[in-house]
């Protein structure tokens, strides 16, 4: 893809392809400032139907409003990761982070983080064929909860950090959209214009539990589970024993510690009209 340097005399950004796509582009499409017309040709492609782009088609008419009217723009907030440096002074670990990253659908520590990894390194034509599913079912049962201080704030940067879970945990998913891997309902509850992040931590749970468990996630019924704690927060930061590698929207983005917070507003979306 090829991304213009500044806005003058473009209108529009075409963007083909999937979360992944989307992901690698956000930091340029943020300073671009122009409206964005995703063309969802992803594996999983849960930013575009978040949107309301769910097919090519939807994305067409869509142009069409856009070049007729211009109508059919609207601004959505972004996921911010920030590396932060571990305890004792050490930097962490950011091998492929240069300062703040931006997400557009979920960002994930633990069991998630594992499976994008493991699916990552499937052919792309599998990974586009249920690939997430077919990883997330090896890695339930040889991934061991992992000991994870979780802690919230409020958008004020002085306001001061409380601490929401400090235990073993499954997995961490911080979601500025409802789905990811291709339509699992993390986050029934997640808006994309509230300012703030649909956090959903799922605690130490057997195995076998969690792997009955993990149907309900496309219906977004694991909400009702005991050992998942769901909420918003507008800024988290996860502190880990030992680094844990970050991923979101599928790609791997730095490890733990690490700062989640939410750019309000920060991409502006053509969507599909009413």
């Amino acid at each position: 893809m090829v991304m213009p340097a500044v806005s003058d005399q473009v209108e529009a950004v075409l963007l083909f392809g999937g979360d992944g796509t989307i992901h690698r582009h956000l930091g340029q499409l943020v300073k671009l400032g122009l409206p964005v017309l995703i063309v969802p040709a992803g594996s999983g492609n849960d930013f575009a139907r978040s949107v309301g782009l769910p097919r090519m088609r939807d994305s067409l008419a869509a142009w069409r409003r856009f070049c007729a009217r211009q109508d059919n723009v609207r601004a959505v907030d972004l996921g911010v990761i920030t590396p932060l440096e571990a305890r004792g002074g050490s930097p962490a670990p950011r091998e492929s982070a240069s300062g703040p990253r931006y997400f557009c659908c979920v960002a994930g520590v633990g069991l998630d983080a594992e499976v994008s990894r493991r699916a990552n390194l499937l052919p792309r034509w599998l990974r586009a064929h249920g690939g997430y599913v077919l990883s997330l079912a090896p890695t339930i049962f040889s991934f061991a909860p992992t000991p994870m201080k979780i802690l919230t704030a409020a958008e004020n940067p002085g306001e001061e950090w409380a601490m929401r879970s400090d235990q073993p945990n499954i997995l961490a998913a911080f979601a500025n959209t409802p789905t990811y891997g291709g339509g699992m309902k993390i986050a029934p509850r997640a808006k994309m214009d509230d300012g703030l992040l649909d956090v959903c931590v799922v605690g130490d749970v057997d195995a076998f539990k969690l792997f009955c468990m993990f149907p309900t996630v496309y219906f977004g019924r694991h909400l009702s589970i005991r050992e998942v704690d769901y909420f918003t927060a507008a800024r988290i930061r996860v502190e880990t024993e030992n680094p844990l590698d970050v991923y979101a929207d599928g790609e791997y983005v730095c490890r733990t510690p690490v700062e989640v917070g939410v750019q309000p507003r920060a991409l502006r979306i053509v969507s599909c009209p009413a």
